[in-house]
């Protein structure tokens, strides 16, 4: 075979080196033969091989004509290379000596031809075992130089063909260990390589997806540490870092698809990426999405966040609740610089929690945090009016009912979808840019674990954060002493947008001109025991508990109606017919316990009427099934004194709702409005 080296490289010496240092080099290569585990007819193979170029270097007469010969090849036109024959009987330690020369590359790619038939060795010889510990050796060095050049793809590719000979010809089980210990190490500089590409790259970039989600699954998730060449430590700053080459729907997918697994540290990542997503495609849609991630996962410390939340939703008194009971002292006190008015602090601090906390880190936003335009958008605008129609809100600036959940944007979460009982929303599949995206989403979060605390380490940048406070220079400093509105009189959306910044001149006439939806007459008080009554029908007794394989439509929507009857009954005072535990998991039902309590300590009264008109299964799994229902829903919320504090008229809601199978009972684990 030609070997692709002359006698000076071969040897380890340069053109300049004179005899005396030629002959003292090869007694120090023949000192330092390879330990790897070559046979000695291999490594006398070897030794003859450098004595023969030592001789030929030591001998002037042969070393100026040899010295001409290389000249002359260099000369050449025709691309041509030094090389030196070796006899077959010495084409291994010809190798060898390639690979101690750093031609790793070169020795992998004539190793894993010499072991390809019709070339192959005998099976069982001393030729085949020095030829697969040649091909192991060389597929490492190779690797480990495009490593070292970055081309961490490259070296992936080497490795595995590395792997593939070796188990092939069922040689060298250490040396298949190191060379699957060096790609195993190498898989977060790969997810690197490959999603760090451009955009239009489809498949390597869904290659580095696969392969991110390969090492949190690894790790044992995010907050998990099972990897120990790949310490918390080292993995938050890499995972900032990928953060920056991933696109926000892309984003969306991977911590829905990990947050359904059970991570904490997922949900509230997917509650900022569908915030970052609903507020620069302008839809209101994916920010309730991302409110109700928070709310289910129970996690303290939630309330300021949540606020800014509620604020994009036009929620302008829930926002401003949920702001006073969560603010810590330093922002207090920075919100009282902001002026006498509340909502114009709250704007400012949403502002720039936008700005520093929810927009950066993704490949495809590079927005500002433009409050005005936000509430300026029709979309918006339209959505925020048609929640103020469906849910019939009276309004009354003198009066906040106590029992309210701060963080629910339905008026009352009896029997509508609570948004604090939504265990999840699956935001679409990646790279789903169009305005219908959303149409196709689903519940794909079961996770009804305990309330979870943030792992010890903090994440960069997203992290529950301790506020920054910046010190605004905008016209939010000085407002201008003009007499206080009334909040009920302004439409949700005019709110955030009028203490933020002058709403433009055709907003304003906008303003004046919408249709303002009508005040809902009080119903005539419903009596108490009408709900509880309503379910003591028998359809409800077979349905609890439901312990059949694959349940039907008909026995999910009995099951369905049971929790329905049982929460009804509860918030009218009176008890649940059917044990709660039977129906559904722990979460909705401390969800519907905190209720009762709050509506216990305020002395207020639910009556609650919900009829399911239909129902139909969206998708199902040994585990999990979840269904589409139709509902016909009303409700009045009475004082102590017979008053009547608020009421949602008669109205047909869609929501989705998901059962979970729990050894051989299935339960309600979650619901949601639907899409």
């Amino acid at each position: 075979m030609d070997l692709p080296i002359d006698h000076f490289r071969l040897l380890g010496v340069s053109p300049t080196t004179d005899g005396t240092t030629v002959l003292r080099t090869l007694q120090q290569r023949l000192d330092r033969a390879p330990d790897q585990g070559f046979t000695l007819d291999t490594l006398q193979a070897r030794a003859d091989l450098l004595q023969a170029s030592a001789d030929l270097l030591s001998d002037e007469e042969r070393r100026q004509a040899y010295e001409r010969e290389l000249t002359s090849i260099a000369a050449s036109a025709n691309g041509a290379i030094a090389a030196l024959e070796i006899p077959p009987s010495k084409e291994v330690a010809g190798l060898l000596l390639l690979l101690e020369a750093g031609q790793a590359q070169e020795a992998f790619e004539a190793a894993s031809r010499g072991l390809q038939p019709p070339q192959a060795p005998a099976l069982g010889s001393s030729r085949e075992a020095d030829l697969s510990l040649l091909a192991g050796l060389a597929c490492q060095g190779a690797a480990a130089e495009c490593r070292e050049q970055r081309r961490y793809e490259a070296s992936a590719r080497l490795l595995q063909q590395g792997l593939q000979l070796l188990q092939r010809m069922g040689q060298q089980p250490e040396q298949r260990r190191r060379l699957e210990h060096d790609l195993q190490t190498l898989l977060p500089y790969r997810v690197l390589d490959l999603i760090s590409r451009d955009l239009s790259a489809q498949a390597p970039r869904q290659e580095g997806i696969a392969l991110l989600e390969r090492l949190v699954q690894q790790r044992g998730g995010l907050e998990g540490n099972n990897d120990p060449d790949f310490p918390a430590e080292e993995f938050q700053p890499f995972f900032k870092q990928i953060r920056q080459f991933l696109t926000v729907q892309e984003q969306v997918d991977l911590f829905d698809r990990w947050a359904a697994a059970g991570s904490a540290t997922a949900e509230f990542l997917a509650s900022f990426a569908l915030t970052a997503a609903g507020f620069v495609q302008r839809k209101p849609e994916r920010i309730l999405a991302a409110l109700q991630r928070l709310q289910v996962s129970g996690q303290a410390g939630m309330e300021v966040v949540q606020a800014c939340q509620q604020l994009l939703l036009g929620q302008v008194e829930e926002a401003q609740a949920l702001f006073e009971a969560g603010a810590d002292a330093d922002l207090r006190a920075w919100a009282a610089q902001q002026g006498d008015e509340p909502l114009a602090a709250l704007c400012a601090h949403c502002r720039d929690w936008l700005s520093t906390e929810v927009l950066p880190g993704f490949r495809d936003i590079d927005a500002e945090a433009d409050l005005d335009a936000w509430f300026a958008d029709r979309d918006v605008q339209a959505y925020i009016d048609q929640q103020d129609r469906i849910h019939g809100r009276q309004r009354s600036t003198a009066e906040t009912s106590p029992s309210t959940d701060l963080g629910a944007a339905w008026p009352d979460v009896s029997l509508m979808p609570p948004l604090a009982e939504a265990e999840g929303l699956d935001t679409g599949s990646a790279g789903a840019a169009t305005d219908d995206e959303d149409a196709g989403d689903d519940d794909d979060d079961l996770w009804d674990g305990p309330l979870w605390s943030w792992p010890q380490w903090s994440w960069p940048q997203w992290q529950p954060p301790a506020l920054r406070l910046p010190s605004l220079s905008n016209p939010l400093e000085a407002l201008p002493a003009l007499p206080r509105p009334d909040l009920a009189a302004w439409p949700r959306w005019g709110l955030p947008a009028g203490a933020a910044v002058v709403v433009a001149a055709g907003l304003g006439g906008w303003l004046l001109l919408r249709p303002r939806a009508e005040q809902v007459k009080p119903l005539p008080v419903q009596p108490v025991e009408q709900p509880a009554a309503k379910p003591a029908a028998p359809v409800i007794q077979p349905a609890v508990p439901l312990t059949a394989a694959d349940p039907s439509d008909a026995q999910l929507q009995r099951l369905l109606e049971a929790w329905l009857a049982a929460k009804a009954a509860l918030l009218a005072g009176g008890p649940a017919e059917q044990p709660l535990e039977a129906i559904a998991r722990p979460l909705p039902v401390q969800r519907l316990q905190e209720q009762v309590r709050a509506n216990a300590a305020a002395g207020a009264r639910e009556t609650v009427s919900a009829t399911v008109t239909g129902l139909r299964s969206l998708e199902r799994s040994p585990q999990r099934i979840a269904v589409e229902a139709t509902l016909t829903y009303s409700d009045r919320r009475t004082g102590s004194d017979g008053n009547l504090l608020s009421q949602t008229p008669s109205t047909t809601l869609r929501n989705v709702y998901v059962f979970a199978r729990d050894g051989e009972l299935w339960r309600l684990a979650a619901f949601r409005p639907s899409p």
